[in-house]
């Protein structure tokens, strides 16, 4: 990227050179490439750090880049497609699942959770952890709520903890018929744990999918999954993609 100066426009310097950088980044850098730092991209564009982090802070949150700690100011991968539409019917993993287990183990639900399970507030079940990771890095965290009536099969002398444990939910949890499941999405802001496994700052965007599993008139289990609002995408089944950026 060679030094260009900013003449005068009219719309706002920094939309202006969002858009430079923008052009650049699709030419001059690869997915995952380090950008310079501040003074010498200031340098560069002749134009004050200020006006150069709103232009950074915008592509940011357009999802061009993405800002890891400990390392800068990186060029980020193509959006993972979340698909929101009804027109799934399937058990947690099984297929083409890209989720990774993680552990399993047996906690209160959360009471919003609890309500939906019909459980009650004291009574415990089974909390899957599963990671959905892309370009190498984790996109979005879930925990999927599973009463201890929906897998009365499952032992836990086979998997006592774990990935394992996790897998052998699912497979127990797989043995029921699935009638239908729903979605909701909303916004909403990275808690410390989530902020943690996905690698972002407490508080940071992030859009959180509820999904209801539904098996013999009842609900069987309940998947709450936060994804990074910054590399993830909206898509309702076959139709037009829904892209969360300006």
């Amino acid at each position: 990227m060679g030094t260009t100066q900013l003449a005068s426009v009219p719309e706002p310097k920094y939309q202006h050179l969002k858009t430079v950088i923008g052009e650049a980044l699709d030419s001059d850098f690869a997915v995952g490439e380090i950008l310079p730092n501040e003074r010498e991209l200031a340098a560069r564009f002749g134009v004050a750090r200020a006006t150069l982090r709103q232009a950074l802070e915008q592509l940011e949150l357009e999802g061009r880049l993405q800002r890891r700690r400990g390392v800068g100011t990186t060029v980020a991968p193509p959006r993972v497609g979340v698909d929101v539409s009804t027109t799934q019917h399937a058990w947690p993993g099984v297929g083409d699942d890209a989720w990774q287990p993680q552990d399993s183990a047996a906690d209160v639900a959360p009471a919003a959770v609890a309500r939906v399970l019909e459980t009650g507030t004291d009574e415990q079940v089974h909390v899957v952890r599963r990671l959905r990771i892309s370009q190498g890095q984790p996109v979005a965290a879930e925990l999927l709520y599973v009463p201890a009536g929906s897998v009365p099969g499952l032992s836990a002398i086979d998997a006592p903890a774990g990935p394992a444990r996790a897998r052998a939910v699912l497979r127990e949890l797989q043995h029921l018929v699935l009638d239908g499941q729903d979605r909701s999405v909303e916004l909403g802001s990275a808690r410390a744990d989530d902020a943690k496994e996905l690698d972002r700052l407490p508080g940071a965007p992030v859009l959180v999918v509820t999904t209801r599993y539904l098996s013999a008139g009842r609900t069987a289990a309940v998947s709450v999954a936060t994804y990074r609002a910054d590399t993830c995408r909206l898509t309702f089944g076959d139709s037009v993609d829904l892209v969360m950026a300006s």
